[in-house]
């Protein structure tokens, strides 16, 4: 079933002055208009586009990347505003509608916000929400699990770090003293579950997996062959120290190493770490 707010790929069906009719199955030959079209593209050819409804309520598509799609989160800069509500561009020549009625605080001309896209229900076209709270269940079932790696929005900080949307469904936490960069409202970032709780929230880690093992190993390399070889630290450093030399936290910073010794890249002494010769 072809919805409106998301992107297919589409077989087309016929060519005329104004564009081409994709077949969108049950939404009917849906039109991308001329300045879409590809020079390549010919009849019984498929393309990508993105489905939405043009000033008269009709099914359109378009091979403009939205920044968002319906039933997602974006963080995204207010363009205009006006009677109706505030524009926001989230990437198509249409600017996105934020009704005064969803805005969580009046929205402002060249600020940027947090919102969710979702159809209205009265006309069937895509609008966006601030009021982020209730498109977020935290009651719904979820089936994560730890070490799984997640889709990460910073959504807002809290006394105990940043609180972030879970793959655009679901509240986590990030702890402050577990966090060893910069992290700012909106950001996108690559997360890890790090344990469901026994009340069902879940906690979230930026440090994880067998990738991330392997960047900050590369981390601490780099280092050391900028610094002749050599790094003051080891397993019994201060946290403070690993933090302001590596940028991680003491546990993926022992893990790191420990991958490192084992592969005879590094020695560990009382002084430090040190790069062996290759």
């Amino acid at each position: 079933m072809i919805k409106i707010g998301q992107t297919y790929t589409l077989d087309v069906v016929k060519f005329l002055d104004f564009g081409a009719f994709l077949d969108a199955e049950d939404l009917g030959e849906v039109l991308l208009p001329r300045r879409y079209v590809p020079d390549y593209l010919s009849e019984d050819d498929s393309i990508e586009v993105f489905i939405y409804l043009d000033s008269e309520d009709r099914p359109v598509a378009t091979t403009q990347k939205p920044r968002a799609k319906v039933g997602e989160f974006a963080y995204l800069n207010v363009v205009d505003t006006n009677y109706v509500g505030a524009f926001l561009d989230w990437g198509l020549d249409k600017d996105l509608l934020v009704p005064f009625a969803e805005q969580h605080v009046p929205m402002k001309k060249g600020h940027s916000y947090l919102v969710y896209l979702y159809l209205d229900r009265a006309d069937g076209r895509i609008v966006a929400s601030s009021k982020i709270d209730k498109f977020i269940d935290e009651d719904k079932a979820h089936d994560f699990k730890p070490q799984q790696a997640v889709n990460l929005i910073i959504a807002n900080s809290t006394e105990l770090g940043y609180k972030a949307i879970i793959n655009h469904s679901y509240w986590g936490v990030l702890y402050k003293d577990e966090v060893f960069q910069r992290l700012s409202f909106g950001q996108y970032k690559k997360g890890f579950i790090k344990c469901i709780r026994d009340d069902g929230k879940i906690d979230l880690s930026l440090q994880g997996g067998q990738e991330t093992r392997d960047q900050y190993a590369d981390i601490i390399l780099s280092y050391l062959k900028n610094k002749n070889g050599f790094a003051p630290v080891h397993d019994k450093s201060k946290p403070e120290l690993i933090s302001q030399l590596f940028g991680m936290s003491k546990g993926a910073f022992k893990k790191a190493v420990g991958s490192l010794y084992r592969q005879r890249i590094i020695t560990i002494e009382k002084d430090g770490i040190h790069l062996n010769k290759l």
